[in-house]
């Protein structure tokens, strides 16, 4: 009743949910130490009463392994107790005890047994689990007609809580006769499933009953006949152990343990499975531990009195780390707050979270740290660049990449001269004996003519792709793009809402362009586009044809948000990069497929909205 009535455990796990409850048996051997007509066929008679208590003409037969229509084995418990009520197993005749036990797979969660006599139930017998797989056993209820007589034990009809009861221990039905254990039943009543005292008492890895004293049919022999000889078998119609998957509250769903193939029952069309189908970002066969990147705060099975999911916390590792763990001490110097500690930070970086970049990297600011190629090598020239005082090895700032350089050098890589220095080697650079500037490399005075004059011009793009190739233009090269990533891409889809918002963004290129191909150059990605309409540029002189664009927002998986997928057309809006004459797709573009609408629409926008 616990399980049934936690909080989703019929619709979707959002909170402390439980997989379906069912048979424990149906699918499994069940296995007893005789059946009957194991040897020879066993005649046998069974015998019932009436109202009154007196018996009916005994009903006759005959038990044999050897014939499929007389044989009662141990597997005609565990078939459809609705479509197939009638049929029974049998133990041997001269079988003075007996054993029927399931043994599972894995622990399950056991919460009540149902078994139906077709003999007169035992004056005795005890049900007893293992939770070690059969290992060790512990009782959970002794059956007599006399609890202190048979076992010396207080019977619980008349003291509550009590292990031993006498109410399903009476001959009476000699027939049909019911036996019912529930595993809450006091004093085990408990509010939440999953507690620690619950699976105390409901985890299972095999259940057993011995039958441990049989007895007859004590009904008034019929006028002017004998009295009925006694019952010399144990009989049981039905062994049904109820219970589920064993998940802590965080699964609504099992599949079968890797090795399991259930065993076919008559009418039988649901198994109860083993392995738990885990949510609320939990791992295990019984979800009994934390996903390998959720353990920023320690395990806890559901609630299941509250419905809370007590879901695994993600750990903040930038999307450097594919795993992490969970470490007390630094949960508790967080103020039990945060305790995950990633694990092997990729991409060149290290930390707790994998937060900062190595020592020999720096931070490019014009990247999320998110990215892969967040942190760049340090670039420094190994003649020009100073050797700082923690080792032998030169390292830039980690913040900016610019290197430590030696007198007269300049650059953020410290690989040229300053102006009015000359000579660059492994001393650094000289001063210029001249009034003016002189020749970086010979040091000869310059000349008032021969001033430098800057132009502030975007790099000229080299086409890619030449009018012969085929569009479609992956060939030897990893493509990024959603084609090939589609697994793990989780770009979503953008759509033109309000023109305030598409205004607010100030895209400073707006176009139509065919993907042509998408190329990894290893520090960066390049898209291969050539563009059929300039709907608006600002500072850059974008003209029809092939042209590249260059995509920041790298997913942690390698593919592009936006997804530009070659050989469809789009509409782009994003910015233009002038320093390097780029023309740059990320998170913030709108990107959608193109559609003659759609153009119309932005058009109107830029034109009435923007402006």
């Amino acid at each position: 009743a616990g399980l049934g009535g936690v909080a989703g455990a019929s619709g979707p796990c959002e909170k402390a949910c439980n997989p379906r409850m069912g048979n424990l048996a149906h699918g499994r051997a069940l296995r007893t130490e005789t059946s009957c007509g194991r040897d020879a066929a066993e005649p046998f008679c069974t015998y019932t009463e009436d109202t009154e208590r007196r018996c009916k003409r005994p009903t006759c037969g005959r038990c044999s392994r050897a014939q499929a229509g007389l044989a009662h084995p141990p597997a005609a418990m565990a078939d459809s107790p609705f479509r197939l009520p009638r049929t029974w197993w049998q133990a041997a005749r001269d079988a003075p005890s007996e054993t029927i036990q399931l043994d599972l797979e894995a622990t399950f969660y056991f919460t009540h047994l149902i078994m139906v006599f077709k003999s007169p139930r035992p004056a005795a017998m005890v049900l007893e689990r293992s939770q070690d797989f059969g290992e060790t056993w512990k009782p959970y209820k002794y059956f007599a007609a006399n609890c202190s007589a048979t076992f010396g034990l207080e019977d619980d009809v008349r003291q509550r809580g009590a292990i031993c009861t006498s109410r399903y221990s009476s001959p009476f039905p000699c027939t049909g006769g019911e036996v019912i254990f529930r595993a809450l039943s006091p004093p085990y009543a408990v509010e939440d499933p999953y507690s620690a005292e619950a699976q105390a008492q409901l985890k299972i890895t095999n259940l057993r009953v011995r039958l441990l004293e049989r007895q007859g049919c004590p009904c008034l022999p019929a006028p002017q006949s004998p009295q009925p000889a006694p019952s010399l078998h144990f009989a049981v119609y039905d062994f049904i152990v109820k219970g589920s998957c064993f998940c802590n509250g965080h699964a609504d769903h099992c599949v079968p343990v890797a090795g399991f193939k259930p065993l076919k029952a008559a009418g039988v069309f649901h198994v109860v499975h083993g392995k738990c189908m885990c949510k609320h970002n939990t791992a295990g066969s019984h979800c009994q531990h934390c996903a390998p990147l959720y353990n920023d705060q320690p395990w806890q099975a559901a609630d299941g009195k509250t419905g809370a999911p007590k879901e695994c916390q993600s750990c903040k590792c930038n999307g450097h780390a594919d795993t992490c763990h969970f470490d007390m001490d630094a949960w508790l110097a967080s103020g039990n707050r945060s305790g995950g500690v990633c694990d092997n930070c990729q991409h060149n970086t290290e930390g707790q979270h994998c937060q900062h970049c190595k020592l020999g990297f720096y931070r490019d600011l014009r990247k999320p740290f998110s990215a892969p190629d967040a942190c760049k090598p340090c670039s420094c020239h190994p003649l020009g660049s100073a050797v700082l005082p923690l080792g032998p090895r030169t390292f830039c700032d980690p913040s900016t990449g610019d290197c430590p350089c030696k007198p007269g050098v300049a650059g953020p890589r410290c690989d040229h001269c300053l102006p009015g220095y000359w000579g660059f080697g492994a001393y650094g650079c000289r001063p210029c004996d001249c009034a003016r500037s002189c020749d970086p490399h010979t040091g000869d005075c310059l000349s008032s003519s021969s001033d430098v004059t800057w132009h502030n011009e975007a790099p000229p793009f080299q086409a890619v792709l030449n009018e012969s190739e085929p569009t479609w233009g992956w060939e030897d090269e990893q493509g990024f793009s959603a084609l090939r990533h589609s697994g793990k891409c989780e770009c979503k889809e953008q759509v033109l809402g309000n023109p305030k918002v598409f205004c607010g963004m100030k895209y400073t290129y707006v176009i139509k362009t065919k993907i042509l191909s998408a190329h990894d150059k290893g520090s960066h990605a390049e898209v291969n586009v050539k563009i059929k309409k300039v709907l608006k540029s600002t500072k850059l002189k974008i003209l029809r044809g092939k042209r590249t664009l260059y995509p920041e927002s790298w997913t942690n998986r390698g593919c592009t948000c936006p997804i530009l997928n070659p050989g469809l057309e789009y509409l782009v809006a994003g910015h233009e990069d002038v320093r390097t004459g780029r023309l740059i797709v990320n998170m913030k573009s709108f990107v959608h497929q193109w559609k003659s609408a759609l153009g119309r629409k932005v058009l109107e926008i830029l034109k009435r909205d923007c402006n």
